[in-house]
């Protein structure tokens, strides 16, 4: 592998941190490394204790070094949480070429145009996506390079965040030696791998339920147009079976991810397994039809919950039905439950690249996929990473990423806010 081959993601769940290798290689992506680590210092999506944050993220990102024999040393990383806000905006500019031909600086122009708008003091701007763009009144444009025009305009989606949560964010990637890349959002990275063009364009919903919190992105004409966080997931389920079953949590827990099924239906009476009693050395023997029980009326209730969100958010009829995503997705019989819920088609995305085929890990090879899309976007296939010569793992600042157009000095406009806290 030369430089500038390799892109890093890092998603830093509630359950787990994962750091995700991607290789780019004659206009070609694969994923070469993964490395996964027990999240420590997470609660419901938010970052609780740094220190042990840290720790979890170092973790991650040794394992997917010794998997692939290179140093990581920055990152793309992925944000997400119920301090997300979308607005729309519109810029325009004019085109400066003396031949008028609209080039990548007019684009980089007209996004910073869209960019300038009102936020309150507490809230910054993480990303800027066009959603069209128009050149003298033709509208409906995907990519305006190489057009000939006067004028250059751009209907983009504002994804905004709480400052708080975001330089909690950064202190904790920049404390684990890591340069902070770019920041991408989880639904918007996860929404370009997972849903097709139709889904995007006839309205679908993207559901990631995660072990602390789950994610609706809704996505309509082609583009992300809500989102949300609802701060209940598998742990909820795992709860629920160590009060059920009396047990400890971490024995909830191993119960579930080997004999959990969310349909009573699909559950086996002749699967049993034995925990011990809270209080007690005894075992208690169960079955699966018995876990069943437990885990399937919490996984109705969360899809309810779903369901009752995206009415909130003013959707009713979206053809293209749900599309699910999360480790939690994983469990057997999440299918049937989501089903009879929604009462809407309803399928399980899972990223199609070899170590990686699980829906717990759509997010990070998400990230990946929307940072390769846009290098692609100015004809660029690399990830600009250069992980081959050893990292440095003293603190270092954090740039945002030079191969594309959005927010641009976030992460320095940050680091200048919050200088006297680092």
């Amino acid at each position: 592998m030369s430089n500038n081959d390799i892109i890093v993601s890092l998603d830093i769940g509630t359950s787990k941190v994962r750091a995700i290798i991607g290789e780019v290689t004659n206009g070609t992506f694969n994923i070469i490394g993964v490395g996964s680590a027990n999240s420590e210092g997470i609660r419901k999506g938010a970052i609780v204790d740094i220190d042990q944050t840290v720790q979890s993220i170092k973790s991650a990102v040794d394992h997917a070094e010794q998997m692939v024999g290179i140093q990581i040393s920055e990152v793309y990383v992925g944000i997400s949480g119920n301090h997300i806000g979308l607005q729309s905006s519109h810029g325009v500019v004019a085109v400066q070429n003396e031949d008028r031909e609209i080039g990548q600086e007019d684009i980089e122009r007209v996004i910073k145009a869209a960019e300038v708008i009102a936020l309150p003091p507490e809230r910054e701007v993480i990303d800027v996506v066009a959603k069209q763009y128009i050149v003298d009144g033709l509208e409906g444009i995907q990519d305006p390079r190489g057009m000939i025009g006067v004028r250059l305009e751009v209907e983009a989606t504002i994804i905004t965040g709480a400052k708080t949560p975001i330089h909690n964010l950064l202190r904790c990637v920049e404390k684990s030696g890591l340069k902070v890349k770019d920041l991408v959002l989880m639904s918007l990275g996860a929404g370009g791998l997972a849903l097709s063009k139709d889904e995007k364009s006839m309205g679908a919903v993207l559901v990631d339920i995660g072990a602390g919190s789950t994610t609706i992105a809704v996505y309509q004409e082609g583009s992300l147009t809500a989102t949300s966080t609802i701060p209940i997931g598998g742990e909820f389920v795992t709860n629920d079976i160590a009060y059920g079953l009396r047990t400890l949590t971490d024995q909830a827990e191993k119960v579930k991810l080997k004999y959990g099924c969310s349909w009573i239906d699909d559950a086996a009476s002749d699967v049993t397994f034995k925990v011990l009693r809270i209080g007690s050395n005894v075992e208690k023997e169960f079955n699966q039809e018995d876990l069943a029980a437990i885990i399937e009326p919490r996984v109705q209730e969360i899809f309810h919950l779903i369901s009752q969100e995206v009415k909130r958010l003013g959707y009713t009829d979206l053809p293209g039905g749900y599309i699910l995503t999360g480790g939690t997705v994983s469990m057997p019989g999440v299918l049937k439950a989501a089903q009879s819920e929604l009462s809407s088609s309803v399928r399980i995305a899972v990223p199609d690249y070899i170590g990686v085929r699980d829906p717990g890990f759509t997010g990070g090879v998400g990230i990946l996929h929307n940072v390769v899309r846009s290098f692609r976007g100015r004809g660029n296939v690399s990830g600009g990473n250069s992980n081959k010569k050893p990292a440095n793992r003293s603190k270092q600042s954090s740039a945002p990423s030079q191969g594309t157009v959005k927010k641009p000095g976030l992460v320095d406009r940050l680091k200048d806010i919050f200088s006297d806290f680092i």
